[in-house]
């Protein structure tokens, strides 16, 4: 090689590096099945959330942030930019020895971001496919993962049980399955694994953190205890006399406390000026019960698994230094596949290098609170259902079996009974003062949440007809959201153009739709072929 050849790629290597180490960290929390109502900062007036708190009311908390009703979709969406539909993930999400996965052609969000220099790392959930090593983490662009590949399990001993027949260990160090942490609470050792990647990290080079935590997903269903936390948090809510939403709300405050104490690791470490910090949750949250848990979506419609409103509005903020314009409410509609344009735009990637995207690059209309970009977004096409769900503008529009069962509206549960019954136009109504008597008695010092004003959803008492008014089954139905956030008024009959019209663009979706990839349980993946565990098991 000669001199001169040798001067260019030493300078060529040189600026790569400078480019580099000015590039922000980028630190991604998902919270699993949070619910709307499950947060301080949407006004609950039974969980407090101090720390999640600050960094929403300092950085951009999102009002009009949507993401898919189940785990696996969202997430698939998050890491490719790609609606389900597009992705093969958009019916139900993968259990257990299923042998299918985000699809390998797909560069994920832990790839483009090391092209750029990052460190990537990922602790916690993945839930993306591991019928194949190729489909974990490892092999997806991040250089380390601490946690686990399937979509529930105990949060102590960390086994998981897809049905009563598949059951296994699920916990593991990179490419080795880890037993060193059974015993311990999975939101402690995760926060306890993404400090140390903190502690560690060598600030000349860009950090990308994946955080998907297991809070608050229920634990092991059906056989196992669902909900799980340590006393300590628990016992911050005794004013929550109903043992499961209790626990619940201890579940929720563990995490509060861990993403404190990353959030402060970033701090100590340096990092924390030059860093991106996005929260979401994954979708709605399972309320009144569903899926044995405890979370609570009130006053919006549904629960996770629903297309309706709560199952579908995402809770979520994003908070950093560098935003042009900090604390303030986005009206902006957003949707989780716009997450990978957004955050490879604010690393310094030109997002258009990314092929056949479905969300759009949002980072200039968050830092500077701009105009809307999106006119609207496509929830879900499930065929096997078959329903949909389509957001145009100011209309939202439902058809198909979207869910009778799980379609009403939830108030959180307060007395110490499964059965308590509950009244919408009965429910208490968010008083500040009683909020900041509960911030007591968690410890907390209520004078730090005297400039916060909750982002809260009011739709006034529930009409008598509001549960009858609309079968999705029978004929879509037609929604104003942003007069009518809680689906009270089915408006089809009025407006057959714009049905006929949203009903058009979904048949467009439709036509630009994959094949779902769901496939049965494979018995070869089954633990009990497997020592014990859940493991890869196809070469």
């Amino acid at each position: 090689m000669t001199e001169p050849v040798i001067h260019v790629v030493l300078i060529t290597l040189l600026m790569f590096l400078v480019e580099a180490a000015s590039r922000p960290n980028i630190v991604v929390i998902v919270a699993d099945d949070l619910g709307w109502n499950d947060v301080s900062f949407h006004g609950s007036d039974q969980i407090s959330t101090p720390h999640l708190d600050e960094l929403a009311y300092k950085g951009v908390l999102l009002k009009n942030y949507y993401v898919s009703p189940i785990c696996t979709p969202t997430r698939g969406a998050l890491m490719s930019g790609r609606h389900p539909i597009h992705t093969g993930l958009q019916s139900g999400v993968i259990v257990g020895s299923q042998p299918y996965g985000l699809p390998l052609n797909f560069t994920i969000m832990p790839q483009w971001l090391k092209q750029l220099g990052y460190r990537t790392h990922m602790v916690g959930k993945w839930h993306l496919g591991f019928f194949r090593k190729e489909y974990t983490p490892l092999f997806r662009g991040f250089e380390s993962h601490y946690g686990y590949y399937l979509g529930c399990g105990d949060y102590y001993d960390h086994s998981s049980e897809a049905t009563p027949e598949y059951f296994g260990y699920d916990f593991w160090r990179n490419n080795t399955v880890d037993y060193t942490s059974i015993g311990q609470y999975s939101t402690e050792i995760f926060t306890k694994e993404a400090v140390n990647i903190i502690n560690n990290h060598n600030p000349s080079q860009p950090l990308f953190l994946y955080l998907p935590y297991q809070a608050v997903h229920s634990g092991n269903l059906p056989d196992g205890n669902p909900l799980q936390a340590p006393q300590k948090y628990i016992k911050r809510f005794p004013h929550i006399k109903n043992t499961k939403r209790r626990t619940y709300a201890g579940m929720v405050s563990a995490l509060d406390d861990a993403v404190g104490t990353v959030v402060d690791a970033l701090k100590t470490q340096g990092l924390y000026d030059n860093s991106v910090i996005l929260f979401t949750t994954d979708n709605g949250g399972p309320a009144n019960g569903f899926d044995g848990n405890a979370a609570n979506n009130f006053p919006l419609r549904g629960v996770k698994a629903t297309l309706w409103e709560g199952g579908v509005r995402g809770t979520g903020f994003l908070h950093s230094p560098i935003l042009q314009k900090q604390g303030y409410i986005a009206e902006q509609m957003i949707h989780v596949c716009d997450w990978l344009p957004t955050l490879y735009r604010a690393a310094g990637g030109n997002p258009k290098q990314i092929k056949d995207l479905d969300g759009y690059d949002l980072w200039d209309m968050l830092s500077n609170n701009g105009k809307s970009i999106r006119t609207g977004m496509l929830h879900n096409i499930d065929p096997y259902g078959p329903k949909g769900a389509l957001r145009q503008g100011d209309y939202k529009l439902l058809y198909g079996k979207v869910s009778k069962t799980w379609g009403g509206w939830y108030p959180p549960w307060q007395v110490d009974t499964d059965s308590e019954t509950y009244h919408y136009d009965k429910m208490d109504s968010y008083n500040i003062d009683e909020v900041i008597k509960y911030f007591s008695v968690s410890n907390r010092n209520s004078k730090e949440f005297s400039m916060f004003s909750p982002l809260k959803i009011d739709c006034g008492p529930l009409p008598a007809n509001a549960s009858t008014n609309c079968d999705p089954e029978m004929a879509p139905c037609l929604y104003h959201i942003p007069s009518d956030p809680c689906e009270f008024h089915n408006i089809a009959d009025q407006h057959p153009d714009i049905v006929q019209n949203m009903m058009n663009i979904l048949s467009h979706y439709n036509s630009t739709m994959v094949p779902p990839l769901n496939k049965p349980q494979d018995p070869a993946g089954n633990p009990r072929n497997n020592n014990g565990a859940w493991v890869p098991w196809m070469k």
